[in-house]
């Protein structure tokens, strides 16, 4: 479920842990009331100190995500419920993407200016 984090990626760990927390969680792997593993835990799979699997979980529980339980642990606030239809139209989409061999940094930047501007819209 959860792999280690890219130090080298240029992206700070603790934004790569709750990018991947929110990922279980928009696909269903994590559901509302799932308790994640304990933060000692995390910081061994994630391969960081418990300060930043501490700074991630913070930030997910204060965008609503995760709720935590003094003593007892993290849990998962809130069930996203992507519609399968939604999921397929992404898969479609990414497959299309990789025929015209386009890389994902690129279709990540076509999805910022689309989302932003939506200049690409027919």
């Amino acid at each position: 479920m959860f792999y280690e984090v890219d130090k080298h990626s240029g992206i700070p760990s603790y934004i790569q842990i709750m990018n991947q927390i929110k990922k279980e969680i928009i696909i269903g792997n994590l559901k509302k009331g799932d308790g994640l593993p304990p933060v000692r835990e995390l910081s061994k799979i994630f391969n960081v100190n418990v300060n930043t699997i501490l700074r991630a979980l913070e930030k997910l529980e204060f965008e609503g995500y995760l709720e935590a339980q003094h003593g007892v642990g993290y849990f998962v606030r809130t069930d996203i419920d992507l519609k399968t239809s939604i999921f397929n139209e992404v898969s479609i989409f990414v497959e299309k993407m990789k025929k015209e061999n386009i890389d994902l940094e690129t279709i990540k930047l076509l999805l910022e200016e689309v989302w932003r501007n939506e200049q690409f819209s027919e």
